[in-house]
């Protein structure tokens, strides 16, 4: 019953924040809306700017490739696009709490059963390093803000920005130091109740990958590359909508910000948050501002682009439907399991008397 509500809420909260967003564009908007559907479009732009989205998202797929083979596995091309084109679709639709990350470790756990703790460790620091390389490339472009004009919100994000990006180098300088994956601390992280094992996960991942610095510099430039052709990606879109919109540097600032809400685990591929973050950042950051509900057409024309990529995933699914059901039965397993143990860690917890 639990899994049940919460999948329906996850699923409820996009669906809101959407239906606001649209409903405002059509009732406060409406005669902007019928101009910009009977305005020439520039297909060029929108052409181009689904072609720089569709390479990212391949990126994406080649980076954790290479974090794989790194650690003699040997994992072909072509395997590392069915994976993650199914586990982007199913970070849109997947089915209860399974996602896309733990399709794809499950998966890899599968074909290396000797290696299983190094195949989730794949998993784990291809979304770390996407997600720290997410507030870097932010973090440098919110430099080209007049911070005269922003108002105390846009001021407090900012900061709250600036302030994650520098624990992040912190904890990546820390974390890369040899005494860390060993000793007191180490054990002390992997004690911890509920999220001890992932820390645990994490820093076998670290000690797998220390020893390998170009692998780790060549994933590093290819993670900031890709929030870059995002941003270009949207950035054509909004060009291609509209005759006036914000420039390049402007959107290197509004996409990576708009999408590190949509990376907070509150609606399945973002939906909702990353539309409303647009709609807010698009008041906010360029000046002069763009015009109201601006920033929402082109979040949804991004939208639009996102769900054609996931499409390519249903086609993988319809290919692969019977393997697929096997791996998402073993990774619906695995997530019960890990409910288990984080219940059985809160009764042990419980039950323990205080000395």
């Amino acid at each position: 019953m639990k899994k049940t509500l919460l999948t329906l809420l996850k699923f409820a909260i996009p669906a809101g924040i959407l239906t606001y967003l649209i409903r405002d564009l059509v009732v406060n908007h409406g005669d902007e809306l019928l101009q910009i559907r009977d305005s020439p479009k520039n297909w060029g732009l929108l052409t181009l700017a689904f072609a720089l989205a569709m390479t990212a998202l391949i990126c994406t797929f080649l980076r954790w490739r290479m974090l794989v083979i790194t650690l003699q596995m040997p994992f072909r091309v072509t395997d590392a696009l069915r994976l993650g084109f199914l586990g982007f679709l199913f970070n849109f639709v997947g089915a209860g709490s399974v996602g896309g990350d733990l399709f794809k470790a499950i998966f890899i756990a599968r074909e290396y059963p000797q290696n299983r703790a190094a195949a989730f460790a794949t998993v784990i620091v291809d979304r770390m390093i996407g997600l720290y390389a997410l507030l870097v490339v932010t973090s440098l472009a919110t430099l080209a803000i007049d911070r005269t004009v922003a108002d105390t919100a846009m001021l407090t994000v900012l900061n709250i920005i600036y302030g994650l990006t520098i624990v992040g180098g912190l904890g990546v300088g820390m974390i890369l130091l040899p005494g860390f994956t060993r000793g007191s601390v180490s054990e002390l992280l992997r004690n911890l109740p509920k999220v001890g094992s992932k820390i645990g996960e994490l820093i076998d991942a670290v000690r797998l990958y220390r020893r390998q610095p170009l692998v780790l510099t060549v994933i590093a430039v290819m993670s900031l590359s890709i929030h870059v052709l995002f941003a270009m990606s949207v950035y054509c879109i909004a060009h291609g909508l509209f005759t006036e919109a914000p420039t390049l540097i402007e959107h290197l600032v509004i996409v990576p910000l708009s999408m590190v809400f949509a990376a907070l685990p509150i609606a399945p591929g973002g939906m909702g948050t990353f539309e409303l973050a647009m709609n807010y950042l698009y008041q906010h950051v360029p000046t002069p501002p763009a015009a109201e509900g601006i920033g929402t057409i082109v979040a949804l024309g991004y939208r639009v682009i996102t769900i054609l990529m996931a499409l390519v995933g249903v086609v993988y699914y319809w290919f692969y439907r019977k393997e697929v059901g096997v791996l998402m039965h073993e990774a619906e397993e695995e997530q019960e399991h890990e409910h288990e143990r984080e219940a059985y860690v809160d009764i042990s917890t419980e039950s323990t008397p205080a000395e």
